[in-house]
């Protein structure tokens, strides 16, 4: 289970690293996103881990990073969007 927590921390941090590289005008602080995709990978471990008992790390580590992206998305600010004469009138 270290392993997977472990390895649910670095992938959560690489997910919200990537997040704030290509979406960085969307997202808030660097600190909430960073917080939030490793608290995120952390808990998809656990939920997986949880489920499918021990012995599955490779699936363990593929539901935090669901989890982690999910919970990324969660922060994700609309986008500015511009009307176009014919959609005000």
């Amino acid at each position: 289970m270290i392993w997977e927590s472990l390895g649910s921390v670095v992938l959560g941090l690489a997910l919200s690293w990537a997040a704030l590289r290509s979406l960085s005008g969307r997202l808030p602080s660097r600190r909430t996103v960073f917080a939030t995709g490793t608290l995120g990978a952390l808990f998809g471990a656990y939920l997986t881990h949880s489920v499918l008992g021990p012995g599955h790390v490779l699936a363990t580590l593929i539901g935090a990073v669901l989890i982690g992206a999910v919970t990324l998305s969660l922060l994700l600010r609309p986008g500015s969007r511009r009307l176009s004469r014919s959609a005000a009138a």
